[in-house]
């Protein structure tokens, strides 16, 4: 997202450039726009790199608000970080649009300036293409964290107990509300349910006050953006080993858990649902007790769910009386 030399006659793309991203772009490395590239300095840590992109159509709808969709672009990368126990560091940004819309774009950068001030992710650069196709986001988003301490997918250990933040199946819950389906219908005298099931679905909030305890504490960690039982299911490949999970432990909101009682959604639903950006973690029985109190301290929910068992067989969903439940799916898939 660079504009062009001084002295050359400002294209299109450099003139949206300069009017919606150069003020947010405030880091010195960003050169204010004007570099074909941004400098990051490491500061003798070592740089996380993840990259998520969002789609019209797939991750948001056609009429959701630019706000909302600017926050999610941005937070869905926040959370990456967040589950590797990094600090975000900065961001690049592509923006595939159809149109060069005033009134898109504006509340569009807003929002985003917004977010990357509020988590100190600045904008560093990035680019603008044009496009008949789905409006498309995509940002790749840089953390530190102290060399060689970045918390993977593999190192779960048998014992650990599995822990999740905040709850799950919002987000599903959320969309088919926004697509008029079941939910909407059984929720529909409940307005402060809809708005705050849609909410969790247009504008995940990404766990990065937790990031230095999921660091200290957690063996294996990663967020849960395809579905819980599917990214567990990641995790415990990564791992070589398996896992038993408590389902009715696993954390629900007061409309998501109203919504099982009534029999309107089941189990399936909440925990194979895209979207939540929740942390999903494992952590050694000695430190869970240090680790809840960090959460505690950062102000964000922990819940241990269930345990890390040896074993290479798919992590199995206990009921209430301890009988495995046959999931029909365990995650969102792209393909």
């Amino acid at each position: 997202m660079s504009s062009r030399v001084a002295s050359a006659p400002a294209s299109g793309e450099d003139s949206l450039i300069a009017r919606y991203f150069k003020p947010i772009a405030t880091d010195p490395g960003a050169f204010a726009l004007t570099d074909d590239a941004a400098v990051l300095q490491a500061r003798g840590s070592d740089i996380v790199v993840t990259t998520d992109a969002i789609v019209e159509g797939v991750h948001f709808l056609p009429d959701d608000p630019p706000e909302t969709i600017a926050r999610k672009a941005l937070r869905v990368n926040l959370s990456d970080l967040a589950a590797k126990g990094a600090q975000p560091a900065g961001f690049v940004l592509t923006l595939v649009l159809r149109t060069a819309d005033d009134a898109w774009l504006k509340p569009f950068a807003a929002a985003l300036g917004e977010d990357a001030k509020s988590y100190a992710c600045p904008l560093l650069g990035g680019d603008t293409v044009s496009t008949p196709g789905p409006l498309t986001i995509s940002i790749t988003a840089f953390g530190r964290v102290p060399v060689g301490k970045m918390v993977q997918r593999r190192g779960a250990r048998p014992g650990d107990r599995v822990v999740v933040t905040g709850t799950i199946g919002d987000a599903a819950l959320g969309l088919d509300i926004l697509k008029g389906g079941a939910v909407a219908t059984a929720i529909a005298a409940d307005a402060a349910a809809r708005q705050a099931l849609v909410g969790r679905y247009r504008v995940p909030q990404p766990r990065n006050a937790l990031a230095a305890a999921v660091r200290a504490h957690a063996s294996a960690a990663m967020d849960v953006s395809d579905g819980l039982a599917g990214d567990l299911t990641k995790l415990c490949a990564a791992s070589g080993v398996s896992a038993v999970i408590h389902a009715p432990g696993i954390p629900l909101s007061r409309p998501a858990a109203a919504l099982v009682a009534q029999r309107a959604v089941d189990i399936d639903t909440l925990i194979a649902g895209g979207d939540d950006y929740e942390i999903l973690c494992t952590v050694p029985e000695a430190d869970f007790e240090a680790f809840a109190q960090d959460a505690r301290r950062a102000g964000v929910p922990v819940t241990p769910i269930g345990a890390v068992i040896a074993g290479s067989a798919i992590p199995s969903f206990l009921d209430g009386q301890g009988r495995e439940l046959a999931l029909k799916r365990r995650s969102w898939s792209h393909f």
